[in-house]
């Protein structure tokens, strides 16, 4: 099973499997390991400060943030160059669909593991919960665009592919739930659990992807 993998990986798979079995989550044993430390394709710290900014405006703009107030945003952070296609049609958009605005508001739980990789927030923990949207938007407001790249500290990649790995399971175990028609276990949020896993496939370069093509394969 685990030929030619190697054991960093494996460590990191039997570790995520014990938190979940003390969680009271259930775990698929045959679910791969991921990438390791070496294999990762790493992000730099000021990629990462920006798609913070980024995911943070647009989910304020879900939230309903004022238009007059979100241009005065995307001019004094300068972060117009830096939106991907698809945060750039929502921008754009005067007046969205329910859907698109809903979509754009769960990106706080995008940017609250952007967060914690950039040393804002101190640990995830189980995906059970919303995030601190009040405390992830103080986080960006606090500060001009080059104040929050230079206070960010981005973690190691192994801490990061330990919260890749452990968010890879969670999410299995959302998605087996719901495939036969069981309650999510565990008081795990599907919401939360999904973009976070998104999120933390975009730091670690899973499949390579960008931001709007990123997936969640479980």
């Amino acid at each position: 099973m685990y030929e030619g993998v190697s054991a960093e990986a494996i460590d990191r798979k039997l570790r995520s499997e014990g938190i979940l079995r003390a969680e009271g989550v259930p775990f698929f044993a045959q679910l791969p390991v991921i990438e390791s430390a070496a294999e990762a394709l790493k992000r730099s710290q000021e990629e990462v400060a920006l798609r913070a900014l980024c995911v943070l405006f647009v989910a304020a703009k879900g939230e309903g943030l004022p238009e007059e107030l979100a241009e005065g945003l995307l001019e004094s952070y300068d972060l117009r160059p830096h939106l991907t296609p698809n945060e750039l049609a929502f921008v754009r958009d005067q007046s969205p669909s329910e859907h698109d605005r809903i979509q754009f508001t769960w990106r706080h739980e995008a940017a609250w593991v952007l967060l914690w990789a950039l040393g804002f927030v101190a640990e995830l923990g189980k995906p059970s919960q919303i995030c601190d949207v009040e405390f992830a938007a103080k986080t960006m407001a606090e500060r001009t665009t080059s104040q929050f790249i230079e206070d960010s500290e981005l973690r190691p990649i192994g801490d990061i592919l330990d919260q890749a790995d452990l968010i890879y399971r969670y999410h299995w175990a959302v998605r087996n739930a719901r495939m036969k028609g069981q309650q999510v276990p565990a008081g795990l949020d599907p919401g939360v659990t999904q973009e976070r896993h998104y999120a933390l496939n975009w730091l670690i370069r899973y499949d390579g992807e960008e931001w709007d093509d990123v997936t969640t394969h479980t």
